[in-house]
């Protein structure tokens, strides 16, 4: 489960990302980096960020830790920018935060040496399974922290759930985006990174990570009525592409082919 923690102090937004997320000081004295429950992209983002982020950190990928942050009323009241002060008063509540990395910058693909071709492999597999579509070499969404690659914002990831109708063809397919990957060239062990997915993910790890998801931003997706079947199907979802994998490393295969 994740931890919840309280939000103490708004330090400073971070007006490089859509959704206006802001680096905030909790109660138990991390900075962290907030994801807005009221932002534009509303709580199917923060849904995505916590089962892809989750998802990845099973696979033993770098992921930042993730914790519910409850915002209260009073944080936003002093607050001058309106835009920030209308995000805050729509976000009361629980929102999700993501552990602030101090120094961390941007990973670039001229940066020597290069990721491994098994660690490369297995962010591919990863981003491909969870359908992430922010993984390119414009807007790579992975930081370099005290020499190790870092995963961050997948709340754009299982882009599926914007269309519960068509969530079993979608489990079956590929990702033909994945071409765009930033570290396809390097993700010469592909096979071995399925292999290795399937020896650590299941559908109970599947089931553990979508019970960590609040109720109350289940609650704004009326599709299954309740937040309990809503969980069910994202585990079924989840466990159906695993099972049907090869599909979408075949295609991850073909399209690094052609880039190499």
């Amino acid at each position: 489960m994740l931890r919840h923690v309280t939000a103490s102090r708004y330090v400073v937004p971070l007006r490089e990302g859509g959704s206006l997320p802001a680096v905030v000081e909790a109660d138990d004295g991390e900075l962290y980096v907030m994801k807005f429950v009221g932002a534009g992209q509303g709580p199917k983002a923060l849904v995505a960020e916590v089962i892809a982020g989750e998802i990845g950190r099973a696979l033993g990928l770098n992921v930042p830790e993730l914790v519910v942050m409850q915002l209260s009323p009073l944080l936003g009241r002093t607050e001058a920018d309106e835009e920030i002060r209308d995000l805050l008063r729509a976000s009361v509540g629980l929102n999700l935060g993501m552990r602030f990395l101090p120094g961390a910058f941007a990973y670039n693909p001229l940066l020597q040496p290069p990721p491994s071709a098994e660690l490369a492999s297995l962010i591919v597999w990863f981003d491909a399974f969870t359908t992430n579509v922010d993984r390119t070499d414009r807007n790579v969404n992975l930081l370099l922290w005290r020499h190790d690659l870092w995963l961050i914002d997948h709340g754009a990831a299982l882009y599926f759930h914007h269309d519960w109708a068509t969530y079993h063809e979608r489990a079956r397919s590929p990702f033909p985006l994945v071409a765009q990957h930033t570290l396809l060239p390097l993700a010469s062990r592909l096979a071995d990174a399925n292999s290795h997915a399937h020896s650590v993910l299941n559908s109970q790890i599947f089931r553990q990570i979508v019970a960590s998801i609040p109720d109350d931003w289940l609650r704004l997706d009326a599709t299954f009525g309740e937040p309990a079947t809503l969980r069910n199907a994202y585990a079924a979802y989840l466990t159906e592409r695993l099972a049907e994998s090869t599909i979408f490393v075949e295609e991850a295969e073909r399209a690094r082919r052609l880039r190499v």
